[in-house]
């Protein structure tokens, strides 16, 4: 399968949601969810500034900016994720012995 397969090119799209996830940010809901000092992926704490807003369903590949579809992350686990899907993402996990070494 085609790269441009797997992943939404509506320009339009990609920066509306950006733009939400921009305001997301800065929302009460998203700074108590950050308080809890804890990646959704690897269940690692870490201090809430550290911690970055990540897509489950990355909008690269049709996801929005909304509540359900994000998390708090730690950088190491949002870098390794990138623009996968859940399951995908799984995959990876089940195939490491250790995520952060």
């Amino acid at each position: 399968m085609k790269e441009s397969e797997w992943f939404f090119s509506d320009p339009k799209h990609l920066r509306r949601e950006k733009e939400k996830a921009r305001q997301i940010r800065q929302s009460q809901w998203w700074k108590n969810l950050r308080a809890r000092n804890r990646c959704h992926y690897c269940g690692n704490t870490v201090p809430a500034r550290q911690l970055s807003m990540d897509h489950r369903i990355p909008i690269s590949r049709g996801g929005k900016s909304e509540r359900k579809n994000l998390v708090p992350s730690c950088k190491p686990c949002n870098n390794l994720k990138k623009n996968m899907m859940l399951d995908e993402w799984e995959a990876y996990l089940a195939s490491q012995d250790n995520l952060h070494d």
